[in-house]
């Protein structure tokens, strides 16, 4: 079980601000692996805000660790994590518009969409978690759904 994962996508905002190259994401990512993290998580976003779908392409051959990616399970964001299956994929249901994820999913509203995403990555062999709010029924409906 991974202990510390360290979501990098600050980092990538970081560096889109500034245009250019610095800080470097990939750098960020195999520094951290360096110095005891036990994976790298990012969040590409349809408008790549931060993480961009080639800085997902680059790491997951480089990376040593544990990686994840999180995000809204769109035809687009499930194509890229069926091509470059990482080890897991964490579904959170924001919208484009989100500035960032502040809630789980509803998964009784959602349960049959949940299980049908759930069974497309457990077919491709890719380990999946549900961002859900600590609320008891959210929580048992999400595991009936996995």
């Amino acid at each position: 079980m991974t202990k510390l994962s360290v979501n990098i996508n600050k980092v990538a905002t970081l560096r889109n601000a500034r245009g250019g190259n610095n800080p470097d994401v990939i750098k960020v990512a195999l520094d951290c692996e360096m110095f005891g993290a036990e994976g790298i998580t990012v969040h590409p976003r349809p408008d790549e805000r931060h993480i961009r779908r080639s800085d997902v392409l680059h790491l997951r051959p480089i990376l040593k660790s544990e990686f994840n990616i999180e995000g809204y399970p769109s035809k687009e964001f499930i194509d890229l994590v069926l091509s470059v299956k990482p080890h897991q994929v964490t579904l959170v249901p924001d919208s484009p518009e989100q500035i960032t994820s502040n809630s789980g999913w509803d998964t009784k509203a959602n349960q049959s969409f949940l299980i049908e995403i759930l069974e497309t990555f457990k077919q491709a062999g890719i380990r999946t978690s549900v961002f859900v709010d600590a609320d008891v029924d959210m929580v048992e409906y999400a595991a009936k759904a996995g």
